[in-house]
């Protein structure tokens, strides 16, 4: 598996914003259906006060409704684990649950202490997850589709596949951005400059913010401000994909 990486100031710049305006700017690149790439709401951030979460993708599947034919999850972390060093780094685990409904949590304390121990940077699961205290304690940002307190037979059946998590495919490499908003995928040829263009973008739509907290509203001075903010989101728009 050869992945590209993009570099560190790259992500690090990523998370300096939040999910909502990393969408807002992959939009402009009209790369995808704008209701595409990011979850839907079954996906929620266990820990919402936690900064954005940024990271590659390292897929799993997951059941646990059934004891497997051999192993269980913990004798597959190992594996898993091992397999970081195949993608760039830092990753973010990505399960699917293929148990429908869920029948127990994808993840509990061990793994979640594991993961970040590895190097991860988080955790999204299309089933769900226990031991929220003390993953809380670990800073470690994890999205779910619910709770659930047991872990049944839970396994992970294969690594590093596409998965599919709130209605959007993940495949292992994929980069994500994710916060109390969602998770998003960010397309990693558009990554930096996406990056460079969150700020410019938030300075459009305060045009319209600071003329709204000004005290002195008018129809037209809204509309005024909101061609502003179009005029500008254009050619932000404009100057992205000149670049690309």
């Amino acid at each position: 598996m050869s992945i590209a990486s993009l570099p560190v100031s790259v992500l690090d710049q990523l998370r300096q914003f939040d999910t909502p305006t990393v969408c807002n700017v992959v939009e402009l690149f009209d790369l995808r259906s704008r209701v595409a790439g990011y979850t839907d709401s079954r996906i929620h951030a266990c820990y919402p006060k936690l900064p954005p979460m940024v990271g590659y993708a390292s897929t799993a599947t997951f059941r646990s409704a059934e004891p497997p034919r051999a192993g269980d999850v913990y004798s597959g972390l190992a594996e898993q684990v091992a397999s970081f060093a195949r993608l760039p780094q830092p990753v973010v685990m990505v399960f699917q649950d293929l148990d429908d409904p869920p029948a127990s949590a994808t993840f509990g304390e061990i793994m979640c202490t594991t993961y970040k121990a590895f190097g991860a940077a988080g955790l999204i699961t299309s089933g769900a997850g226990r031991d929220l205290d003390q993953v809380e304690a670990l800073n470690f940002p994890c999205f779910t589709g619910g709770t659930l307190a047991a872990h049944g037979y839970c396994y992970i059946e294969q690594i590093n596949v596409p998965v599919r998590v709130g209605g959007v495919v993940i495949r292992p490499g994929d980069l994500l951005h994710g916060d109390r908003n969602g998770v998003t995928t960010i397309p990693v040829e558009t990554a930096a400059a996406v990056a460079e263009g969150c700020r410019e973008f938030m300075a459009a739509e305060a045009v319209i913010l600071d003329y709204l907290k000004s005290g002195r509203v008018t129809v037209d001075g809204y509309a005024s401000a909101h061609r502003e903010c179009r005029r500008r989101t254009t050619e932000l728009a404009q100057r992205l994909k000149a670049g690309r």
